[in-house]
């Protein structure tokens, strides 16, 4: 009796997570046959041909070995946009959306003040961050950068697939060293390294396939945060925004970081997991009197 190779039988016999499950074989009907998520529950009852199976084969072994689903099939979904994503940066994460969501916050506070607003994304990977928040205000101006080269290709790549060439102006470098002189920004924003070298996480789950240089300062987990922080009162202008992703247990040392370089409404965010997650704080606007 021949093996029953059906959709149904594949992905309930599978050791994957269900989801997982499912993203991957809707990419191997994608790929193989051009065919919508939908068929895995309208036409549950097809079965692969060789070549298709193969492959499905080939990512629930890679999977099951540990390999990243956004690696397995080259993109991942973030904050309204679809990017394309590779084993030289790092994966975007949900709770890195929040950045986002506070950048478009202050772009709406801004209106009728700013025309067009600035904001920086320093150590922008894939291009996540940069990218979302072009998409949703496109009258922004963005600025983004990463010490990659590897890592601003596929930004560069990501930018041209959705349309944005004109929205991100990127430039390579260590953190505001890929800056021109005198460049002031309205909003600052970063998701940097900041596990710390001996964290057991590293060497577990997705984190053993990401760039290591993406997720660890290979000291404290503050040190690029510190960088960051400690260099923002040269490129904010005066009531401009930083904010910053940060550990679960970091929280208290970045807000002290922004208190000690003299920022003001120093403010920690929770993620939806109600963990803190993000640190922001505002460049103090100058508080002299101008006289006729």
């Amino acid at each position: 009796m021949s093996k029953d190779l059906s959709l149904r039988s594949l992905l309930g016999s599978t050791l994957l997570l269900r989801n997982e499950a499912h993203i991957l074989m809707a990419y191997v009907l994608d790929k193989h046959y051009q065919l919508p998520r939908s068929t895995l529950i309208s036409h549950d009852e097809m079965k692969l041909n060789g070549q298709a199976l193969e492959e499905w084969q080939s990512l629930e072994s890679r999977r099951l070995n540990g390999e990243p689903v956004a690696y397995l099939i080259g993109k991942r979904g973030f904050h309204n946009i679809e990017l394309q994503v590779a084993p030289g940066v790092l994966i975007p994460r949900p709770e890195t959306e929040m950045l986002v969501e506070i950048a478009l916050n202050e772009i709406k506070r801004l209106e009728g003040q700013v025309k067009y607003p600035k904001l920086l994304d320093l150590g922008t990977g894939s291009g996540a961050i940069a990218l979302a928040i072009a998409h949703e205000a496109p009258h922004a101006l963005v600025i983004a950068t990463d010490q990659s080269s590897e890592a601003l290709s596929i930004a560069k790549a990501n930018a041209k697939f959705l349309g944005l060439e004109a929205g991100v102006e990127f430039a390579q470098g260590s953190w505001y060293e890929a800056l021109k002189d005198g460049l002031m920004f309205d909003v600052i924003l970063s998701n940097p390294p900041y596990i710390a070298n001996q964290d057991p996480h590293l060497s577990q789950g997705d984190l053993r396939f990401e760039p290591i240089d993406a997720l660890t300062d290979h000291s404290t987990g503050l040190g690029c945060l510190e960088s960051i922080i400690m260099g923002c009162p040269m490129h904010l202008k005066p009531g401009g925004l930083i904010a910053v992703e940060h550990g679960f247990d970091q929280s208290d040392a970045v807000a002290g970081l922004m208190k000690e370089v003299g920022l003001v409404d120093i403010q920690a965010h929770l993620d939806l997991a109600g963990h803190p997650r993000v640190v922001s704080g505002r460049k103090q606007i100058s508080n002299c009197l101008f006289l006729d």
